[in-house]
């Protein structure tokens, strides 16, 4: 039996640089680790594969037969491509997927990253929340929303609310009370209160943070992929006491860790009592 990660994402989330970071890491902890590159367009691998794509197909040959543009006993890491479409659309990684889980049993666990700066736009983060419960609903895996790059949420302006409001998924009326104050959003408010009343019927997306460079905060994300595809429980078969003490074990709750992420990451809280809807 195998596991392994499907690694998905938009352009620009740090997929592959979560791939080449998380593959150190593994390997850090004594896993055999194979790196599967999916995407054609990815020249420039940081990391090295077991298998790449690239060498099946290449990109320029693809955009000149269908006239396309650039945006036309091993633990597996699979680098998908950042084209939304393939992870919330399309029935091809669906397929794929399907072969592997069903097929091969293998026992994956989906990755889904966002860049953290997104927080920072109100009408971005919930395109962030559509995307990832449109993934999640596609996919039909255990499923991690990942906020990236944590470390520099603040490179594009303070966030209206704590780290938690972002991660928890609260109560969205505060944020469509934000996207009033922009003219250029206010004139979409009934479709945007619609789509955050969908998001939260569904009640799934929440999200936990990554700094790739921070060996704590990548322990905290293979923790949860561990437990979510069944990896911590490998090798224990039978022994029904070992299986209990590890699916009752203690958690790192959300409040804390968020807590110590944004004192370490923040420059400072915000004293506007107003939104702290946290409390």
């Amino acid at each position: 039996m195998a596991y392994g990660q499907v690694v998905v994402g938009p352009p620009g989330s740090g997929k592959t640089t979560y791939c080449n970071g998380m593959s150190q890491f593994l390997r850090l902890i004594g896993r055999k680790v194979a790196v599967v590159n999916l995407d054609p367009a990815n020249d420039e691998l940081p990391y090295e594969c077991a298998v790449n794509i690239e060498e099946l197909i290449r990109l320029e040959d693809v955009m000149a037969e269908h006239s396309l543009g650039p945006n036309g006993d091993h633990y597996f890491l699979f680098d998908f491509p950042g084209q939304v479409e393939l992870f919330t659309l399309h029935s091809n990684a669906k397929n794929v997927i399907h072969v592997m889980t069903n097929k091969w049993d293998y026992r994956l666990t989906a990755v889904h990253l966002v860049d953290a700066h997104l927080c920072s736009d109100p009408g971005k983060y919930v395109s962030a929340l559509l995307l990832s419960l449109s993934a999640m609903l596609h996919l039909e895996l255990p499923h991690i929303n990942v906020l990236s790059k944590i470390d520099l949420i603040e490179s594009y302006g303070k966030l209206a609310f704590n780290l938690d409001f972002y991660t928890d998924v609260q109560d969205l009326s505060y944020l469509q009370n934000h996207l009033d104050q922009d003219p250029r959003s206010a004139k979409y408010r009934k479709l945007t209160k619609s789509l955050c009343e969908l998001i939260e019927d569904y009640s799934l997306v929440s999200f936990t943070t990554l700094n790739i460079q921070d060996k704590e905060s990548v322990m905290d994300i293979v923790k949860l992929i561990d437990k979510s595809n069944g990896y911590v429980f490998a090798g224990i078969e039978g022994n029904i006491n070992e299986f209990n003490k590890i699916a009752a074990g203690p958690l790192d709750w959300d409040y804390y860790r968020n807590a110590a992420v944004q004192e370490k990451y923040f420059k400072e809280e915000s004293s506007n009592e107003e939104n702290d809807v946290s409390e």
